[in-house]
């Protein structure tokens, strides 16, 4: 299936590993022109050179009011536009209610939830029509998952900004999509399930829970992303699509 995405040009944060750099990757391999960013300069140089002349690396930090402006800018003067981006930021600590500072707490904000908005606010300005606002979000918007108290507060009020922009963006013929992983086995995963007294049964727990009974890949992650942030989708907006192998129940 040819999903259109040929020769356009995206911004994807946090690209340096996980379900950021797997969805840049996915996105290259159909043709796009892909802009990754990360916060250490010398692993975005790395992942930028390992993706090829299509991608084009971009050291900030979310939470620098910049940084928004400076990726769109560097997007165009690369690549000669900007059709989408994807927000994907790196998870807040671990923790439950006792555990986490008011620092922690405020970095995870800045990071998290206000860098995002920035990122989105500044793309709804400069994207024209059949353009795309993409946040990798988790499956804590519909469900807390235990000791990670922080994720649970900030991601769902995310989804709510993004449905929020949605419908604010579709009379321009912009679209604003979620995805919502779960179990996808990335580094971050593994970290979390290592938290456990015995981590090999923590995934196998977890594997039991899930219809599929395995975790995702990454490689899975980054093609849906891709999809939906493709042409293809052209009529999908409004949504958060769980990427979880049908681990949530509901519908």
């Amino acid at each position: 299936m040819d999903l259109g995405l040929k020769d356009r040009v995206y911004v994807v944060t946090g690209a340096t590993r996980g379900l950021g750099n797997a969805s840049a990757r996915e996105l290259v391999a159909d043709g796009a022109k892909v802009v990754v960013t990360g916060r250490d300069e010398k692993r975005v140089a790395d992942a930028a050179a390992e993706l090829g002349p299509d991608a084009h690396g971009v050291a900030v930090d979310n939470a620098d009011p910049e940084a928004p402006a400076r990726l769109i800018a560097a997007a165009r003067e690369r690549f000669g536009g900007f059709d989408g981006i994807l927000i994907s930021v790196g998870g807040p600590p671990a923790g439950f209610l006792a555990d986490n500072t008011d620092d922690q707490w405020r970095t995870a904000f800045e990071s998290v939830f206000l860098g995002a908005v920035r990122l989105a606010r500044e793309a709804a300005m400069q994207l024209e029509e059949g353009g795309v606002i993409g946040f990798v979000l988790s499956a804590s918007v519909y469900e807390p998952i235990p000791a990670l108290t922080i994720s649970n507060g900030l991601r769902p009020g995310l989804a709510g900004f993004a449905k929020s922009l949605a419908d604010e963006l579709g009379p321009r013929g912009i679209r604003v999509v979620g995805l919502l992983p779960s179990r996808i086995d990335t580094d971050r995963v593994r970290e979390l399930d290592g938290l456990s007294a015995d981590p090999e049964a923590t995934r196998t727990a977890n594997e039991s829970r899930i219809p599929l009974r395995r975790y995702g890949t990454p490689e899975e992650f980054g093609r849906t992303a891709a999809f939906l942030l493709s042409p293809a989708a052209s009529y999908l907006t409004g949504i958060m699509i769980p990427v979880d192998g049908g681990m949530r129940h509901g519908f």
